[in-house]
């Protein structure tokens, strides 16, 4: 089984691209996904935020991710803190989830796959790339948050051209290059 990484900045286009994989019968692992799925139903994990960040950051046994976003997007030692606490559990669920997994190719989408180091182990990595401005407006369109808030969560995350620099391969999702064949001659390279 290869284990294909795949990242970009926020608003890139990843979701898309990974939808893509799965339309060509190739299974993804959503990191993101899962790490907010863990944040509810691993409960070592649950004790762990809230010792980190508060009991109000739970109410009723449901986090609240809004508060949680506000807290971790404008203090970087918190968003650390918060990542110590969550990506080891993501990086064994990968690991399990691969074991029940039947496929020559599986895809790990993981916004901070180097940030993270989820990229080890893995064979190669797919960065998606797209102009800031273009970013920057789908962020706002899908999450309903204005302009500073998005370029206060893209200045959390790693530089796109040390994204590219790490990347084993590029998929270029700008409205202009058809995403299909970049990905269909990705997994044709990988063979």
């Amino acid at each position: 089984m290869k284990k294909i990484g795949l990242t970009g900045g926020i608003g890139s286009g990843k979701t898309y691209v990974s939808k893509v994989f799965e339309k060509l019968g190739f299974p993804v692992f959503n990191a993101d996904n899962y790490a907010k799925e863990y944040m509810h139903t691993d409960q070592d994990l649950v004790k762990a935020i809230i010792r980190e960040f508060g009991s109000d950051i739970y109410k009723d046994g449901k986090l609240q991710a809004k508060v949680l976003a506000s807290i971790v997007f404008n203090d970087q030692e918190k968003l650390n803190q918060l990542n110590t606490l969550v990506h080891p559990i993501v990086k064994k669920g990968f690991i399990d989830w691969c074991f029940q997994i039947n496929s020559k190719l599986v895809i790990k989408e993981a916004a901070i796959l180097f940030e993270s180091d989820s990229h080890i182990g893995l064979d190669a990595v797919i960065c998606v790339v797209c102009p800031e401005e273009i970013r920057i407006e789908r962020v706002m369109k899908r999450d309903n948050v204005n302009r500073s808030e998005v370029l206060s969560r893209i200045d959390q995350q790693m530089d796109v051209e040390k994204q590219k620099a790490l990347s084993s391969y590029i998929i270029v999702n700008d409205g202009k290059h058809m995403v299909v064949p970049q990905v269909l001659d990705i997994i044709k390279e990988m063979g």
